[in-house]
């Protein structure tokens, strides 16, 4: 068990990687991590201040309503610590709503930041606790925090999770729309029940979807992200999935599925030399819909957790 701790006041720098969850039939316990980061410099200051660029650069740098301050603010009060005024740099990569992660990391950002500031002495595995409990679930959390491909559950307030290493070769691209969704309206379309058969279907998907990713079984994909749980229910508020997802086993496409609760949608390639023939096939299938703008990346090995160990060795 690693303890972070330093002296107060000290400078911390953080990497938080973007991540995709779910996977199609991995609902709330399946994720990957992807190259593209929110970026964060923090030190001590009279007051607070946010110098912000990226992404939504503009939401990012509000001081009111900010969700990484809110977290620090609310993690210091509630142990007891008086509140250190901080001035952050940031660079956001992820973009806000959009199912790419950014709640995950934000919340991570802030907890790491107030065990930090607040001298907690809290270990790693606790700021991933809290932040799967602020998640509601652990899957974004523990790939941002983890990296790589990870599948997790929580027991109480303990999190289990493991991870594997996709495969080099593979590659992802982020289908992403110009309009964002909140999570909380993706969850109210969920029904209260299933179906038995095609939870027994999502059970088989989920099964081969983490042996997919470890053995580089690249033609499993296409079932393993196939999903009967959350993703027919949230095609009508996504209309981008469902151009996306007959795609799947054609011009080196593995796999497709919705990018958390959406709109985003995630698709998996065999390699880098089938991005074009991909992308262009993305781009035609969604013909008639406003065109996404598409977003090529490699999965992230590095979570969160090793790049904070290496700056508060």
């Amino acid at each position: 068990m690693t303890t972070v701790s330093t002296p107060r006041g000290g400078r911390l720098r953080l990497r938080l990687p973007a991540t995709s969850a779910n996977l199609g039939s991995g609902f709330d316990a399946a994720a990957v991590a992807l190259d593209f980061f929110l970026e964060i410099d923090a030190e001590a200051a009279q007051e607070f201040s946010i110098d912000a660029t990226g992404r939504d650069a503009a939401r990012c740098a509000r001081l009111e309503d900010n969700l990484i301050l809110g977290v620090y603010r609310r993690l210091l009060a509630e142990n007891g610590m008086p509140e250190i005024p901080l001035a952050l740099h940031m660079v956001n990569g992820i973009p806000l709503g959009m199912g790419c992660g950014s709640s995950a990391a934000g919340r991570l950002a802030g907890i790491a930041m107030a065990v930090h500031f607040g001298q907690l002495g809290w270990s790693a595995e606790q700021i991933l606790e809290e932040a799967s409990v602020m998640e509601g679930h652990p899957d974004n959390a523990a790939a941002c925090w983890l990296g790589g491909f990870v599948a997790a559950a929580c027991q109480g307030r303990t999190v289990y999770a493991a991870r594997v290493s996709p495969p080099s070769e593979w590659r992802a691209i982020i289908a992403l729309p110009s309009s964002p969704l909140a999570t909380s309206k993706a969850r109210a379309v969920l029904p209260d029940s299933y179906p038995r058969p095609d939870v027994v279907a999502n059970i088989q998907s989920a099964s081969l979807l983490g042996l997919a990713f470890a053995q580089a079984r690249g033609e499993l994909l296409r079932v393993a992200m196939r999903d009967w749980i959350h993703q027919p229910y949230r095609a009508p508020i996504c209309p981008l999935l469902s151009r996306l997802l007959p795609l799947a086993g054609e011009y080196g496409i593995l796999g497709a599925a919705l990018s958390g609760a959406g709109p985003a949608v995630l698709v998996v390639v065999d390699g880098a030399g089938s991005i074009g023939s991909a992308s262009t096939a993305i781009s035609q299938a969604a013909n008639g819909l406003e065109e996404p703008e598409l977003h090529v990346c490699r999965f992230e090995l590095s979570g969160a957790s090793q790049f904070l160990g290496q700056v508060l060795a």
